[in-house]
């Protein structure tokens, strides 16, 4: 973001120029979600947080729900990079990278709350722009081919079906990030860290198809 203030005459704030508005906008909503939550803000906060008139942030976004599908549309494309980092494309063995892949979404979620919080806290439609969908689309893929490498290990006739296996994988990742992990989690203590949680949920799910870590 480049941005510049203008003083006319030496009266004070007269008004800022920015390099990408767009930019300074979303980046402007980014911090005050983190700082407030997905609903902690106004359109014309926003403005005034990025430095620009309460009229500016219309010459590029309808309104503050289409700013926040595109700080959303970001967090999923952050969010993708992260879980496919942790995956690693399966290494060191399918098993050990799909529990690498619940460890990112936790850490996802505890050191991006603004993003988090735009993506699933929001209510913010999926269907809002085809970018979003898109993005989430993208992010959620990861997860599905996980799975799929993962039941590919299971005779063939025993295999669940992939998307319910990923969409369980998701759920258990998502319901322990939104309760422990997260800005909002709920102050309750918990024997074992949010990740050993998840790790132990994942190994009982897994071993209730039939599957195990590598020794």
């Amino acid at each position: 973001m480049r941005w510049s203030r203008h003083d006319h005459g030496g009266h004070g704030r007269a008004g800022y120029h920015h390099g990408n508005l767009r930019e300074a906008l979303i980046e402007a909503a980014l911090a005050l979600i983190a700082a407030n939550g997905s609903s902690g803000f106004t359109f014309a906060e926003a403005a005034r947080q990025a430095g620009v008139s309460p009229a500016a942030p219309y010459r590029h976004f309808r309104d503050r729900e289409e700013l926040l599908a595109n700080v959303a549309q970001l967090g999923f494309g952050h969010f993708e990079s992260a879980l496919a980092a942790a995956w690693n494309q399966g290494a060191p063995d399918a098993l050990t990278a799909l529990g690498n892949i619940g460890k990112a979404y936790l850490d996802f979620a505890r050191t991006q709350p603004g993003y988090y919080a735009a993506m699933f806290e929001a209510g913010i439609p999926l269907n809002a722009t085809p970018a979003l969908r898109e993005a989430s689309d993208s992010a959620f893929s990861i997860v599905r081919n996980a799975a799929e490498q993962v039941i590919a290990k299971m005779p063939d006739g025993k295999r669940p079906p992939t998307l319910m296996v990923a969409l369980h994988i998701w759920s258990l990742s998502h319901g322990i990030a939104s309760l422990f992990g997260g800005r909002s989690a709920v102050q309750r203590t918990l024997p074992m860290s949010p990740e050993d949680l998840l790790e132990a949920g994942v190994l009982v799910y897994l071993q209730g198809l039939g599957l195990s870590k590598p020794a």
